[in-house]
């Protein structure tokens, strides 16, 4: 025969609970020693410990939920009030500017920096459309969603005013329509941090998708017609 494992003993107390009941003395006279110190305790001590230490864990989690949706509240309205401040810009021309500028003061983000292709004519010569090689557009069309992570030698990192102070970025393609979509990018917003930790890798991008979206629909009125 096998001998008897803990294990075997444990499932069968856990399948045989009326066991306590004929034995009744074996609950008081348990003792355990306590995660609090060396002290012995019995055995329904130890099980109130348990629960405190549950409902601690449980009021943490709590807590960080409620810490989370206090955030995610303060950036759809920073949200909100970007996203108005691109509709009440009349300049088709200011646009760029503008859209960089609340980003920047709304999220406190460090550095912005955008760049726009394939527009109409009347902005070709334009700062936001110059100084973008087909390798950047090419790389922001295989991006399918937001990129963040650290800085390694790319060129829109060439477009903020201070590069070398870049340390994590977060880079949002622009397209047409839908953002999960394949058309092309036809722009892509730089967020820059001398922060390693503000963009990491692996972040959720929920917000920066719902950035893309705006900031794709604002600028479409660059685009040729």
């Amino acid at each position: 025969m096998n001998p008897i494992t803990e294990d075997d003993i444990a499932n069968w107390l856990a399948n045989n609970p009326a066991f306590f009941e004929r034995h009744a003395q074996l609950l008081a006279s348990v003792q355990l020693t306590s995660p609090h110190g060396n002290r012995a305790v019995s055995l329904q001590e130890r099980q109130a410990e348990m629960l405190r230490d549950k409902i601690k864990a449980l009021e943490h989690r709590i807590m960080d939920m409620v810490r989370h949706g206090n955030e995610n509240m303060v950036i759809s309205e920073r949200v909100h009030r970007w996203a108005r401040a691109l509709l009440l810009v009349t300049s088709s021309r200011a646009l760029p500017a503008t859209l960089v500028a609340e980003l920047q003061a709304l999220f406190m983000v460090p550095q912005v920096a955008l760049k726009v292709w394939d527009v109409d004519e009347r902005y070709r010569e334009e700062p936001f459309a110059q100084g973008v090689s087909e390798d950047a557009r090419a790389f922001a069309t295989s991006l399918q969603q937001p990129y963040c992570g650290v800085v390694s030698g790319l060129e829109a990192v060439s477009w903020l005013e201070q590069p070398d102070t870049a340390m994590s970025l977060a880079l949002v393609p622009l397209r047409a329509g839908a953002v999960n979509g394949v058309a092309p990018a036809f722009g892509m917003l730089v967020l820059a941090s001398p922060d390693p930790q503000r963009f990491q890798s692996g972040m959720a991008t929920d917000f920066l998708e719902r950035i893309a979206e705006l900031a794709s629909a604002a600028l479409s009125r660059l685009r040729p017609r």
